[in-house]
């Protein structure tokens, strides 16, 4: 994962400073691109603990066009909460802790629909496109297209509804990605290119690379392809002023060898659960906790 120490310290080196939307102050730099070669291992950072349960959760949660935290925070993953919380408190002027919050989401389906709900965020993009004629399953139609027409330029997913982005709790970061297919199914190799608008360097972007891998493994399994090249590129790319300290730290350790990703096989790519991502040899060092802006 050296490629996205030395990204960091690009940041760190170039990037220059500047107030944003959260009123947390940034490092920036415009315009960077990572490639990762699947075939050398799964990559999940080493250099601190990457939460690879959190991201299954997230990305199923994606896959199966959900946009309610309820089943997240039944889950025990909290990602998402911050940005509803911050709605109730602003609407109801109730200081409630994020615990409480959390625990009513959890117990009480009336309240996890009026206070859970993000907008059309990633799922209902993903999942139910609202288009002229009707939604669109956009992960259904790619994985068609990729069995049945490998070699189209057309294997695009947008999360990016420009009708919709003020309806959203927060519009998609990570707002497209294309598929591109060597070869022919039963003997091809698939690579996966995502675009990124604006990248936490930090918190984020070591979540979305381990998201979009696995999601390349599992679009792979289910059109008999086999991963080959995932590529983040990346519009605003910067380091909070709050996250400077941790990443100084990261910078200062040695990666460590990438783990081993085993997938077990489904007949449908809506039908993985947890239980079917397993991470093996994963070699790290210690957490590194910082504040997410929102």
């Amino acid at each position: 994962m050296r490629p996205y120490l030395d990204y960091l310290q690009d940041v760190l080196d170039h990037g220059t400073r500047h107030d944003d939307r959260t009123g947390t102050g940034t490092l920036r730099v415009f315009g960077r691109q990572l490639r990762f070669d699947l075939s050398e291992g799964f990559p999940l950072l080493t250099t601190k603990r990457v939460w690879m349960r959190g991201v299954t959760k997230e990305l199923l949660w994606f896959l199966r066009g959900e946009t309610n935290i309820q089943s997240l925070v039944q889950a025990g993953v909290s990602i998402w909460t911050d940005w509803p919380l911050r709605r109730y408190r602003e609407e109801t002027g109730e200081e409630i802790s994020q615990e409480a919050f959390e625990d009513r989401i959890a117990e009480d389906d009336a309240f996890a629909e009026r206070w859970g709900d993000l907008g059309p965020v990633y799922g209902k993009q993903w999942r139910a496109f609202e288009g002229p004629d009707g939604p669109v399953d956009q992960i259904a139609q790619l994985v068609d297209n990729l069995r049945e027409r490998p070699h189209s330029r057309r294997h695009v997913v947008s999360a990016w509804h420009p009708a919709q982005t003020a309806t959203m709790a927060l519009p998609p970061c990570h707002y497209a990605f294309q598929c591109f297919v060597e070869g022919v199914p039963g003997d091809g190799r698939l690579s996966l290119m995502w675009q990124q608008r604006s990248v936490d360097s930090f918190l984020g972007l070591p979540f979305n690379i381990a998201s979009y891998a696995l999601l390349t493994h599992m679009l792979a399994q289910q059109t008999g392809l086999t991963p080959h090249e995932l590529i983040f590129h990346g519009g605003d790319c910067h380091i909070y002023l709050t996250h400077r300290e941790q990443v100084e730290e990261q910078l200062s350790r040695t990666p460590r060898a990438r783990p081993t990703l085993h997938l077990r096989e489904r007949d449908s790519i809506f039908d993985y659960t947890t239980d079917d991502v397993q991470i093996e040899d994963y070699e790290h060092h210690p957490a590194l906790s910082a504040p997410i802006a929102v």
